[in-house]
């Protein structure tokens, strides 16, 4: 059995989930905002206790690797390191948008709209201000664009949705409904990503062997971090 923990921090959510061979065994999910410094151990601690697990047990760690909030991701890697380190164990990492593609697709919803190659899925993160994080995927999870930090206006992704159904969903998307009024837009709200669901596409990678370099691995930012100096004049 290969008991693996998940953590996600990219966004506004932070969670934390138990699989056993892709099984959920507990998870816990808190919604407030920048709660990932002084919850995310915590949490990690309530969902051994629950499922009377032991940290000894575990077969790995998987992380939500980015792109997000630039202290959500910094906070995760290093805890998941600091666990790996540990116990001896392998990091594994999934992207962020592609875990909110695959979320959605797991939505009994929307799964009847998902037939054929004429349906693309565009995942965003709010970047602040009109910027988002996003990417474009079929349902196979294959990238027809690759992640990028956009700036939206009314102009955006106009070329693509002239041809093809185009389904926007999270909280990056929810800034766009009044912006994108293409008849071939469509928009989803309410999804955030889950531990939940990292832990099951996270578990197909452990079992690949597809493991972070724990030496060299960093979020995926996307954007360098800026730290701007207070104007005093």
């Amino acid at each position: 059995m290969a008991l693996l923990l998940s953590l996600e921090t990219s966004s506004q959510s932070c969670s934390a989930a138990l699989h056993d061979d892709g099984v959920l065994v507990a998870s816990k999910v808190i919604e407030t905002p920048r709660s990932a410094a002084s919850q995310l151990a915590v949490m990690i601690d309530d969902i051994f206790q629950v499922s009377n697990r032991k940290p000894q047990e575990l077969k790995g760690v998987i992380v939500a690797a980015g792109p997000g909030s630039y202290t959500g991701l910094r906070i995760v890697v290093a805890t998941a390191k600091g666990l790996c380190y540990a116990l001896n164990i392998p990091l594994v990492s999934v992207n962020t948008l592609e875990l909110m593609a695959y979320q959605f697709l797991e939505m009994d919803a929307v799964k009847k709209y998902i037939k054929d190659d004429n349906v693309i899925l565009c995942p965003m993160l709010d970047a602040r201000r009109m910027e988002v994080y996003c990417a474009l995927l079929d349902h196979r999870l294959n990238y027809i664009e690759p992640v990028q930090a956009k700036i939206m206006d009314d102009e955006s992704f106009k070329d693509i949705l002239e041809s093809t159904t185009v389904f926007f969903f999270g909280d990056g998307a929810d800034k766009c409904k009044d912006m994108i009024k293409h008849p071939n837009a469509h928009f989803s709200s309410g999804l955030i990503p889950l531990a939940s669901s990292l832990g099951v596409i996270g578990y197909t990678k452990w079992e690949e062997g597809v493991y972070e370099d724990m030496v060299s691995f960093e979020p995926f930012y996307l954007k360098d971090f800026l730290i701007k100096k207070p104007n005093f004049n």
